[in-house]
């Protein structure tokens, strides 16, 4: 079998430029174990982009997907489970780009449990035209907004 689980990054080697948002672990985000249900991450992942939307990218994700009229949808997600989230804990998400394509942009989310690998995630994001339900090139402003936080990332 050909393991394809990512590696986890330590919270000390990601990279002081990239975004992390805070993630409280309530009650509605785990199971009866008191453990966060794998599902949950996905929403967690996806409250950390729109986060980095207006933090990091200084564009404001609803207006987007509102008035432009521009899809940010996801055509993969995944996520590799290394130690487990409880309730009361506090998840770190940092985020770093991967790689901007044509219409498609591959994210990288590494969890953090005080300190801890807790998880690594990915989606890749692709643009659409709402409208006509179908990819679109990444709009330039979003594109250079990207491109730029992946050079701050990388430096």
């Amino acid at each position: 079998m050909n393991d394809t689980r990512r590696v986890p990054i330590s919270s000390a080697d990601l990279p002081a430029a990239a975004f992390t948002a805070r993630q409280p672990i309530r009650f509605e985000h785990c199971d009866t174990a008191g453990i966060v249900f794998f599902a949950r991450y996905f929403t967690m992942m996806q409250g950390a982009v729109e986060e980095w939307f207006a933090a990091e990218l200084g564009l404001d994700y609803a207006d987007i997907i509102q008035r432009r009229r521009v899809g940010l949808g996801y055509v993969r997600a995944e996520c590799d489970y290394v130690t487990p989230a409880r309730l009361g804990d506090v998840l770190g998400l940092t985020l770093l780009v991967e790689r901007v394509g044509r219409s498609s942009i591959g994210l990288a989310f590494h969890g953090h449990r005080g300190g801890e690998p807790a998880l690594v995630g990915r989606l890749v994001l692709v643009t659409t035209d709402i409208n006509e339900a179908a990819s679109i090139p990444i709009p330039a402003d979003i594109r250079d907004a990207v491109d730029s936080y992946q050079r701050r990332c990388a430096t």
